[in-house]
């Protein structure tokens, strides 16, 4: 694997995965269980005891919501107005400037990544990038961790994930991870730049290439990511795909250089442009296909299958797996949306999360 180059690694994974994708596309079993007539989310994540929570995306400048509980159908302001009303000028470090992604850890506390910038592309603001962890037996921001430290004007902290008391995060502006050590706060960068974190095509979604407010194609690179179920391995991507993997033990220690860090990457899968991925107790990762609106499937060993597909999954984006088996799917039209569409506002509503029972174990990390 070391001495393949890049681009050779990108032609063996499209053969590869044209020759394992099995012809198992299952009847759509979507049921729409959240609308918003209004509203624009990313994202979904369910406790135990079923309390439901969306990062939503604001469409006008200093006006909306960004993390709302779902109660009766309806989003409210989470944990409070207050950390939902930043406006420009005001302190970044105490309000959700951009929340972007979250998850029940497995502390069962609500995590929360906040990017720090107010608009797709744009520079952090000083104590803007943070990772907020919350309460949820107090509805109370219990700690929040500065990220800033880790970051560059470029940067856009896209996700995260755990394993153990570490916090693997994404840097979609300026291409790398992050690995952010809960026990001493600790923060380090690592594939700084490698070919694994960056873009190498354009991003698209309904096979339309993306652009920005200005006109300008849109590049996200280090985006998604998962952790197998017994945390031996760390997938992520570009939302352009494909996906790689590497074993933790190489993000974990610190001793070892990047040089060499990067010498340890593996091609998992010829993903394509993506919204969201999920990966459940038997190490299986869902992945969406932004183009074909569909629901990839990639087994432990790569083989690729299509758990569904269908017209509604416009952008499917960050899902969610339940103690009951369901995947949770945001149909989140992101590629409609003006900082996709070239300025434009093509959204459809109602925007729409779908549940599908899919007979999962759920891993909380």
């Amino acid at each position: 694997m070391r001495a393949i180059t890049m681009a050779a690694l990108l032609c063996l994974g499209a053969g590869v995965a044209q020759a394992q994708e099995a012809d198992t596309q299952a009847p759509a079993e979507l049921t729409p269980v959240l609308k918003s007539e209004t509203l624009v989310f990313n994202g979904i994540t369910r406790t135990k005891d079923g309390r439901l929570f969306s990062p939503f995306q604001r469409q006008q400048k200093d006006k909306g919501l960004q993390l709302g509980e779902w109660i009766d159908g309806k989003p409210q302001a989470y944990p409070d107005t207050a950390w939902n009303g930043w406006k420009t000028g005001d302190d970044a470090s105490k309000a959700f400037v951009g929340a972007n992604a979250i998850r029940i850890g497995p502390d069962g506390d609500l995590w929360v990544v906040d990017k720090g910038a107010a608009e797709l592309g744009g520079a952090p603001l000083p104590g803007g990038p943070k990772l907020v962890q919350i309460d949820l037996s107090a509805n109370k921001v219990r700690k929040v961790w500065p990220l800033e430290a880790a970051t560059t004007q470029k940067s856009f902290i896209d996700d995260f994930r755990f394993n153990g008391r570490k916090v693997y995060l994404t840097d979609a502006g300026q291409p790398g991870l992050i690995v952010l050590d809960l026990d001493d706060r600790s923060l380090r960068r690592v594939l700084d730049g490698h070919p694994s974190t960056v873009s190498q095509r354009p991003l698209t979604g309904e096979n339309k290439v993306l652009l920005s407010e200005k006109d300008q194609p849109i590049a996200i690179h280090a985006d998604q990511l998962e952790v197998s179920p017994d945390g031996k391995f760390f997938y992520y991507q570009a939302c352009t795909g494909p996906l790689y993997r590497i074993e933790t033990k190489w993000l974990d220690d610190r001793n070892v250089s990047d040089a060499e860090r990067g010498q340890h990457v593996e091609l998992f899968a010829a993903t394509v442009s993506t919204g969201g991925t999920a990966i459940d107790g038997d190490g299986n990762i869902y992945a969406s296909d932004t183009d074909n609106l569909r629901i990839l499937k990639f087994a432990p060993d790569g083989t690729q299958s299509t758990l569904v597909q269908d017209p509604r999954l416009v952008w499917g984006d960050a899902m969610w797996i339940d103690e009951e088996g369901g995947l949770w799917i945001p149909a989140a039209q992101m590629n409609r949306s003006k900082a996709m569409n070239g300025g434009t506002n093509k959204i459809a509503f109602p925007t729409t999360i779908f549940r599908m029972a899919i007979g999962a174990k759920p891993v909380r990390n």
